[in-house]
C-alpha cells in the first residue's frame, strides 16, 4: 500500500478492525518513510455481468428494468411486493454466482420466467407470450397446458 502523503511503498498496519456494519475491514497504517498515519478500508466488490442483447450490443445490467418487466407481467395480479423483491434478489444472485462476465438477455428472460412460474401462472403466461414471441393460438395453448399440468385439481 502506497502512502498517500509521500508515495512510499512501505507501510505498516497498526490496527485492523471489522466495521460496525460488518461489510468492510478498517486498517490503520503508518508510513515507514514519513511516519504519517492513514486509514484504509477493504470492501467486497460484486460486479454484475454485462448483458448481451439479441442484436449483439452490450449494456450494463439494470435492476430497474428487471423490476419493470416483472411488474408489467404481474400487473393487477395478487402478488405481494415482498415476493417480487425476493424474485428479483434470486435472479440477481443467480447472475452474480454464475461467474460469467457476460450473459445473454435470453438467459435473464429464462430466469424471469422461472420466477414468474412460481409467483403467478397468469403473469408467467403474459411474460412468456411476449418473450417467446407467440405467433399463433397453438403456442398459447402449449404454454397454458405446460402450466396447467402443474396445477392442483379443483374441488367440486
Amino acid at each position: 500500500m502506497k502512502c498517500p502523503f509521500c508515495q512510499h511503498d512501505e507501510t505498516q498496519v497498526l490496527d485492523t478492525r471489522v466495521s460496525e456494519e460488518g461489510d468492510a475491514i478498517r486498517r490503520r497504517r503508518r508510513c515507514a518513510k514519513c511516519d504519517k498515519r492513514f486509514t484504509t478500508y477493504e470492501r467486497i466488490e460484486l460486479i454484475m455481468p454485462v448483458v448481451v442483447k439479441k442484436n449483439g450490443s452490450r449494456t450494463e445490467f439494470a435492476a430497474a428494468k428487471l423490476r419493470g418487466s416483472l411488474m408489467l407481467a404481474l400487473r393487477k395480479r395478487p402478488v405481494a411486493a415482498a415476493a417480487v423483491d425476493t424474485a428479483i434478489s434470486s435472479i440477481q444472485e443467480k447472475l452474480l454466482t454464475s461467474g460469467k462476465r457476460e450473459v445473454d438477455s435470453g438467459y435473464i428472460g429464462e430466469l424471469v420466467m422461472q420466477e414468474l412460474k412460481q409467483l403467478d401462472k397468469i403473469a408467467y403466461i403474459r411474460f412468456a407470450s411476449v418473450y417467446k414471441n407467440f405467433e399463433d393460438l397453438a403456442e398459447f395453448q402449449d404454454a397454458i397446458a405446460e402450466v396447467g399440468h402443474e396445477r392442483k385439481p379443483r374441488k367440486p
